[in-house]
């Protein structure tokens, strides 16, 4: 390393201190690399997590998801839509997920994501988005289905509404997508997953829609 990098990493780095450990350039290439934040911003969430190199990550996520969030009304109009083929050939799946700009759509990030989402709805089978994508007659004749085995404990009808509705909770968490556990890390669901690209991001990021075709089924 030259005399002149040395000074200016040592001026850089040595300024500022909020803690007792150092701060050094590989903690923050490290953060760094984890976050895509800036320089400075890696080294002050470092400070400020007593060079807690998860805790970091997680403030940088939250600062990334808040600034993602102030860009709400931007509009999301760049992205890809992805196929994918399971199984020989017997399940297929399409999916389109939308960005703000043509640099996130070409991130790696981004396509990982896409990847493993539409394998993910190959594997899972969801039924819409969001809930509010389930057409209105499957949810009812889900909520019947559910008031009938729960009339079968003999309990009060107060009681019965509170089963039926823990029983469609269940329920959502298997067929709405944003709900699903997601199939490769199962502590966190879709939506957890998606919030994480976009606090890594910084940008709006929408799963716009997707088909899952499977041999022999309608």
């Amino acid at each position: 390393m030259s005399a002149r990098v040395w000074e200016e990493e040592r001026r850089f780095f040595g300024r500022g201190r909020r803690s007792s450990l150092e701060i050094t350039a590989s903690m923050v290439k490290e953060l760094r690399d984890k976050t895509n934040a800036g320089m400075m911003d890696c080294k002050k969430a470092l400070q400020d997590t007593g060079a807690d190199m998860e805790k970091a990550v997680d403030l940088l996520r939250q600062k990334g998801l808040a600034k993602a969030m102030k860009r709400a009304g931007k509009e999301a109009a760049e992205g890809m839509v992805h196929a994918y083929i399971h199984g020989g050939g017997r399940i297929g799946v399409l999916v389109e997920v939308n960005c703000e700009t043509d640099f996130a759509a070409k991130s790696e990030d981004f396509l990982e994501f896409v990847r493993n989402l539409a394998m993910h709805i190959a594997a899972a089978n969801p039924l819409g988005i969001q809930r509010e994508d389930i057409p209105q007659d499957i949810i009812e004749r889900e909520r019947a289905i559910c008031m009938a085995q729960a009339r079968e404990s003999g309990k009060p009808d107060n009681i019965l509404e509170k089963m039926v509705d823990g029983k469609m909770r269940k329920f959502y968490e298997e067929s709405v997508l944003m709900e699903q556990s997601y199939v490769k890390d199962p502590e966190k669901t879709i939506q957890d997953y998606l919030n994480e690209l976009v606090a890594k991001i910084g940008e709006k990021i929408i799963v716009r829609r997707f088909a899952r075709f499977q041999l022999g089924m309608e």
